[in-house]
């Protein structure tokens, strides 16, 4: 495989937290709720919400994503 981790910097991680609680909240769903909805684990949600990136793997944040109708792209940035 060519790409076995993908890591987020503090900002991008901040975003996708800041997108899933705004958009829980606006479904008025709780972390059990979005849980049972979603088949993710709660713990999965609760540490994704709270910012412990070590525990976050990058196909559940996707699929969180895509509950909301939301993606994620990567772009290849020009050298500056």
């Amino acid at each position: 495989e060519r790409y076995k981790e993908v890591y987020m910097n503090d900002s991008i991680y901040t975003e996708i937290q800041t997108v899933i609680k705004a958009e829980r909240s606006r479904l008025k769903l709780t972390q059990e709720d979005l849980s049972a909805r979603t088949g993710l684990g709660l713990r999965f949600i609760r540490e994704l919400e709270q910012g412990k990136k070590s525990t976050v793997r990058m196909d559940k944040v996707l699929e969180l994503l895509a509950f909301f109708g939301h993606t994620l792209k990567i772009e290849k940035g020009g050298a500056k």
